[in-house]
């Protein structure tokens, strides 16, 4: 609602009727989107804690938030935690990643894909050794002391 000014010259505005339902409506139909964002963001600051009782709390609350909205996908979101639970929280304690494993993965496909039709097995393991030697440099040029 906008009062009427002469001053300015504006006139009276006056809201529609009808908003309030509206509104009730819209918050209806986004309430999954809404729960999902929260979960979102209570599980980016859960790998940000380093403290087990800290970590089994947030953890907690999330499986809450699942139960209580019923979606059959949160409810197994809340399965998935519970039964993964001892080893979330062991990220607060030893804050290791598989992210140089899983580019070694990614390295072995990469290798299996480009020689596809090697004479044997003992070839490609040796491919997979050569491959693990030989540093990699992602950008050269920055890597340059002089010319």
């Amino acid at each position: 609602y906008q009062k009427e000014s002469k001053i300015f010259k504006m006139e009276e505005i006056r809201r529609k009727t009808g908003y309030e339902e509206r509104y009730n409506e819209l918050i209806k139909e986004n309430e999954l989107l809404l729960v999902v964002d929260i979960i979102k963001e209570k599980l980016k600051t859960l790998y940000t804690l380093t403290s087990k009782e800290e970590m089994k709390k947030e953890i907690k609350e999330i499986i809450n938030i699942c139960e209580t909205n019923g979606n059959e996908h949160l409810l197994w979101l809340k399965r998935f935690l519970l039964f993964r639970i001892d080893g979330i929280i062991s990220h607060a304690e030893y804050n290791i990643s598989s992210g140089k494993i899983e580019g070694i993965n990614n390295k072995i496909k990469t290798i299996r894909r480009q020689h596809y039709g090697l004479p044997d097995d003992e070839y490609f393991f040796l491919k997979i050794i050569d491959m693990s030697r030989t540093s990699y440099i992602r950008n050269i040029k920055s890597h340059r002391i002089c010319d």
